[in-house]
């Protein structure tokens, strides 16, 4: 089949790169300053960057609420919250879902920390980027040690569900 002279898969491939492109994150080098940004959690409240200042931050991107990764990941931040809390670590969650819907997963699990209510992408697709599944956007799974000066300590492009909380424990340690 040919739209505009184009063949249906040709329009396809340059459509995906074109969304692909425009969805992806320049990538925040370490050392550089956290991008500011102001959005709500599960409880209604706002939350910003700068509220952090003079402390850690663990800010984590996620796909989204309740899907198995992102459960696992988010129920290890949970089990590892008291030697988080300990080393003076706040950890922040964040999706494009929407307030109710983490108002429901931060229940259903109990989870003790933010999760950020990304709904319009801006913050996910600044820190990042998005990825495409199907015609679903959603934004990578992607973390973020901030330190207390406001900068980026440590960038996290690859990300084990099952692995990741121990792993920045570990890193902490050697940069605190």
């Amino acid at each position: 089949m040919r739209i505009f002279g184009i063949t249906a898969a040709t329009l396809t491939v340059c459509l995906t790169l074109a969304f692909q492109n425009s969805w992806s994150a320049e990538l925040l080098p370490e050392g550089s300053a956290a991008p500011s940004f102001r959005l709500q959690d599960q409880n209604n409240k706002w939350h910003s960057i700068e509220d952090y200042k003079g402390k850690w931050v663990v800010l984590y991107f996620y796909p989204k609420d309740d899907t198995p990764g992102c459960t696992t990941e988010a129920c290890n931040f949970r089990d590892d919250i008291l030697s988080f809390r300990k080393m003076g670590v706040h950890i922040l969650g964040v999706s494009t879902d929407d307030v109710e819907s983490h108002q429901a997963f931060s229940e259903k699990h109990n989870l003790p920390f933010p999760l950020l209510a990304d709904t319009t992408g801006e913050v996910s697709a600044t820190y990042a980027g998005f990825k495409l599944l199907g015609l679903l956007k959603l934004a990578n799974r992607k973390t973020y040690l901030i330190g207390p000066d406001g900068t980026i300590a440590k960038r996290y492009d690859t990300v084990d569900p099952d692995k990741h909380s121990t792993q920045i424990m570990d890193d902490l340690k050697g940069l605190m």
